[in-house]
């Protein structure tokens, strides 16, 4: 499969941009995916404590997004009352976020995914993101999407452990060799 062609079709003018053509030239950032047609997200590596709960997020955009500041002020901007955001909850909290994604049809493939993913500091280190991810994975492959693509990531190998694999590698100035490792 072609996913950098895929992934243009996605994403038009990427490298192109002022916000990627500005990144230093030694960040380096994985796309990552996983075939929902034929695989279902594995369960995270470390069982996550039984308070939380997981769901779409369906009140005020206000509290998302004093949440999503905790983790990186620059995402506030991404969240917006009429995206679809998957969180773990602890009690009426948000512990955990991401945006369920949908990117449309390419290449005949319905591909989506979660994005804009982080854990509030206070609830990191217990398997919560984790868990979320693998919920939100499935809620994608329940609603019929073929790919769930992790688009923009330096964090490749958290996602791995789920069962995402690595597709591209990428810096502001376009592809790099997916199998060149930095040190």
């Amino acid at each position: 499969m072609d996913y950098a062609k895929l992934f243009d079709a996605m994403h038009p003018g990427f490298f192109e941009s002022p916000g990627i053509r500005n990144l230093d030239e030694g960040d380096v950032f994985e796309e990552l995916v996983m075939d929902l047609r034929t695989k279902t997200p594995v369960p995270a590596p470390h069982a996550c404590p039984g308070q939380f709960t997981f769901g779409v997020y369906g009140g005020d955009i206000g509290p998302l997004r004093e949440a999503v500041a905790l983790v990186d002020d620059d995402w506030v901007q991404y969240f917006h009352a009429r995206d679809r955001v998957f969180c773990a909850f602890d009690g009426d909290r948000i512990a955990a976020f991401c945006i369920l994604s949908d990117w449309g049809t390419h290449g005949g493939l319905r591909i989506g995914g979660p994005g804009c993913v982080g854990t509030v500091p206070a609830f990191r280190r217990r398997g919560i993101g984790l868990e979320m991810v693998r919920c939100a994975t499935v809620i994608l492959q329940e609603s019929g999407f073929d790919l769930s693509w992790i688009h923009f990531t330096h964090v490749g190998r958290w996602y791995e452990r789920l069962g995402y694999r690595p597709v591209l590698q990428w810096n502001r100035s376009g592809w790099l060799d997916l199998h060149a490792e930095a040190d």
